[in-house]
């Protein structure tokens, strides 16, 4: 017990790295998610091709893979990018294209009726998404979403292992000095389970906040 309190200082400060990792790829990948998942469902061919080609190949490659590609392969091509970067960037382009899957599948659940009627009212495309389409998806898209969002937060500690100093890497070090690999293990699997548990409580409350819409 006394070496987990002694510990949280410097796991702390890990932790807040965790987050910050973590806060950054969820944005991105759901800004650019929505738009390649949306590119997927509506747009020409000739658009929803290379994107479909990018969601097939970064799904099916494991992430550390990538991690050590951006990481260690683009130097080589005379790319240099900081290890925060090559680590989130990594983590971003490989969680966005999760997300644009679950945005498309959400997007193709709605009745094809639902963009027929709001074509013959007069709505156009952009107003069709907005204020017909995304509604009703929106019900759908959240559930697998948090599950994306969880992922990133337990994928991030893959960041440790390129030297980026997270709860992963900060457990280790503490480790490495102290010799206690169970409590401290413990600990930091308890803050992991900390953030993740919180997420599914949130997803619970928005699922129950938009459980209103109706098809």
């Amino acid at each position: 017990m006394t070496i987990m309190l002694k510990a949280l200082p410097f796991l702390w400060q890990g932790l807040l790295v965790t987050l910050e990792v973590s806060g950054v790829v969820v944005v991105t990948a759901l800004l650019l998610g929505l738009l390649m998942g949306t590119a997927l469902t509506y747009a020409p061919r000739w658009l929803a091709w290379p994107v479909r080609a990018y969601s097939d190949i970064v799904r099916g490659l494991p992430l550390i893979t990538l991690i050590f590609f951006v990481y260690y392969a683009l130097p080589a091509l005379h790319v240099n990018i900081p290890g925060w970067w090559a680590a989130t960037g990594a983590l971003a382009a490989f969680e966005t294209a999760h997300v644009a899957e679950v945005a498309r599948g959400a997007l193709q659940s709605i009745h094809v009726g639902q963009t027929d009627a709001g074509r013959a009212i007069g709505l156009t495309f952009g107003q069709r998404m907005l204020y017909v389409i995304f509604p009703q998806a929106l019900r759908r898209f959240l559930p697998p979403w948090i599950n994306t969002v969880v992922d990133t937060v337990k994928g991030s500690a893959l960041v440790s292992l390129v030297g980026i100093v997270d709860l992963m890497l900060s457990v280790q070090q503490v480790i490495g000095r102290t010799f206690e690999p169970l409590p401290l293990y413990v600990l930091g699997a308890l803050m992991y389970f900390a953030i993740n548990y919180t997420l599914s409580l949130l997803s619970r409350r928005l699922e129950a906040r938009f459980a209103y819409v109706r098809e």
